[in-house]
């Protein structure tokens, strides 16, 4: 494969977004201005922003600001390490406003095909330079300007149209996984709740418990109504912790341990490691650092297989293994502030979740409740192995790809 040279600016330009003023910010309206916030950088992928709640725009802006569906953005501000070359791609038209701190890329389609275009620019070559060559602040900056300063080797357009079309299809098989998934999880929490916090099971008509008049009796120790025959629990007389269990690895002690196996923290998979110390489907709930969600919640995990978990995780299981999927849920639903302690470095403490009083179910309602979302559960950990395994393929081909190593079969890239 033959490649050439280029400087970016040469076959692409990059342009920078509106300047738009604080006091036209607003928790509502037509148009949201993007943020880094919008930039999913460990999956270089788009993603709404539900850090902040006054993302509208009610002021002025020029239309050319105005985003299009399929228009390639990056980030001209490094907020966390690792996103300064990170893509994202808009997926709607006249929605958003593309902000000072987000660069549009505009391709020159006659040298530069727009979904190889996505990949060229988030490859490591062209993060390298950008990173080398970012302002040396507390959080970095780039420019149009160093963007298009970079150096890159690519081959003729026909082979771009092949490796974009096959690394998007790849792409777009992980967005579908990723949708099955949103749409299992929230059929999970919709049940959950209609069922735990609304109180509305079918009850021996089959009718709504609760909205058909169902007998709903006050407990002292939760200060509520809760159904008849229903009563309340200790979590520390419901779950079992495994923290004891917990072996923390610093970064160089990673790095001399890469393998396969996740190393997980307080809110996701941090790295790989060539060990592991769990092996099977555990619950973990954030101790310490980011403890809640934006809405409130405390940040829960589910995973399962072989794995190594640090000590900023609770490790639980339900004492009835059975009902895993219930206590999910519900560790879930439980208000943070109610668990948590410090002002401003919060830490839920396991003496506080122990102590916390649950609402507990009868006990054929809770493995009803299982009976029916396990088997969803179940399809959304395949969804999620597929991701993976594709993530990998990815990975992978992406660097071959993009140095010449490897090219891609016409008949493939149709496929």
């Amino acid at each position: 494969m033959i490649l050439t040279k280029y400087k970016l600016g040469e076959i692409l330009d990059v342009t920078r977004g509106a300047s738009l003023s604080g006091e036209y910010y607003a928790t509502e309206g037509e148009y949201i201005r993007l943020t880094c916030g919008n930039f999913d950088y460990q999956n270089n992928c788009f993603k709404e922003n539900k850090s902040k709640d006054n993302l509208y725009y009610v002021g002025d802006f020029k239309s050319e600001f105005l985003m299009e569906e399929g228009d390639i953005i990056t980030p001209l501000t490094e907020q966390a390490i690792g996103l300064l070359g990170s893509t994202a791609i808009i997926p709607e038209s006249g929605k958003y406003i593309q902000s000072q701190d987000v660069a549009k890329i505009i391709c020159k389609e006659d040298l530069l095909d727009k979904d190889f275009a996505f990949y060229l620019i988030s490859s490591a070559l062209v993060k390298q330079q950008l990173s080398a060559a970012a302002q040396q602040t507390k959080i970095r900056h780039t420019s149009p300007d160093k963007i298009k300063d970079c150096t890159v080797w690519i081959p003729e357009l026909s082979e771009q149209k092949r490796i974009g079309k096959l690394l998007r299809s790849i792409d777009r098989k992980i967005e579908l996984n990723r949708a099955i998934n949103q749409n299992l999880e929230a059929m999970a929490k919709q049940l959950y709740d209609y069922w735990f916090v609304q109180f509305d099971f079918p009850n021996e008509e089959g009718k709504p418990y609760k909205s058909s008049g169902g007998e709903m009796v006050w407990n002292e120790k939760l200060k509520r109504k809760i159904p008849n025959e229903w009563d309340n629990c200790k979590l520390k007389d419901f779950i079992n912790l495994f923290d004891s269990k917990r072996i923390p690895l610093s970064s160089k002690d990673r790095e001399e341990r890469k393998g396969n196996y996740p190393y997980y923290g307080a809110t996701g998979i941090m790295d790989y490691v060539n060990e592991y110390i769990f092996d099977g489907d555990y619950i973990l709930l954030a101790e310490d650092g980011s403890t809640s969600d934006s809405k409130g919640f405390p940040i829960v995990q589910y995973i399962w297989g072989k794995n190594w978990v640090n000590n900023h995780a609770h490790i639980i299981l339900p004492k009835n293994e059975q009902y895993l999927m219930f206590t999910y849920q519900m560790l879930r639903s439980i208000p943070a502030k109610q668990i948590e302690t410090g002002s401003i470095q919060k830490k839920i403490s396991q003496e506080n979740l122990c102590e916390y009083n649950m609402v507990l179910p009868n006990s054929i309602l809770i493995e009803k409740y299982e009976s029916i979302i396990s088997p969803l559960w179940e399809k959304r950990k395949l969804c999620i192995e597929e991701i993976n395994a594709l993530i990998k393929q990815r990975d992978e081909l992406l660097p071959l790809l993009m140095n010449g190593q490897a090219s891609v079969n016409s008949d493939l890239s149709d496929g």
